[in-house]
């Protein structure tokens, strides 16, 4: 009994990515340097089976003064709807980014560590007429200085409802 319950404890804790998994690894993701001008993102959204329900594109413009940014992010979904977000970011002294936003119901807060960012929030995703709270637990990767891939798991009481997944390129790459 006690060896079937280390191994399902091992398998359970190798199953999720820690952020210090990423500690050494290059180049370094910072926020204030690639969050930082105008960038453009490509991106789906699909549900708990993988479905995809959803295509859009972003268009955003970044500022940073001092420790504080501001992110405008301009979406176009693949039924002609559209919607705005304005994150308002935070640099902590302690490796800590924090962020807000209108439909931020919990503001956001990650960490990086080498290419990885790992940012948890609570976002108010209307569906069907309804407003649901959907937890996101976002994992960015920078792929070089002017790109990266964001991949998010979207849960609801604690059971996965689906995921986004995001192409980011800063405009001056292209």
């Amino acid at each position: 009994m006690k060896l079937l319950l280390m191994a399902l404890t091992l398998l359970l804790t190798s199953c999720s990515s820690q952020i210090a998994d990423y500690e050494n690894t290059t180049p370094a993701l910072e926020l204030d340097r690639f969050f930082n001008g105008e960038l453009v993102a490509f991106g789906m959204v699909q549900d708990r089976s993988g479905r995809v329900l959803r295509r859009f594109r972003v268009d955003m413009v970044a500022s940073w003064e001092g420790n504080k940014g501001v992110l405008e992010e301009d979406f176009v979904y693949d039924d002609g709807e559209q919607q705005r977000r304005v994150w308002y970011l935070e640099k902590h002294p302690d490796g800590r980014y924090t962020g807000t936003a209108d439909d931020v119901v919990t503001p956001a807060e990650g960490r990086t560590q080498g290419y990885a960012l790992n940012w948890r929030y609570t976002l108010a995703v209307p569906v069907d007429g309804k407003v649901w709270d959907i937890d996101f637990n976002d994992w960015m990767y920078l792929l070089d200085e002017n790109r990266l891939i964001n991949r998010a798991e979207m849960t609801k009481w604690g059971f996965k409802v689906g995921e986004v997944t995001l192409w980011m390129e800063r405009k001056t790459a292209l």
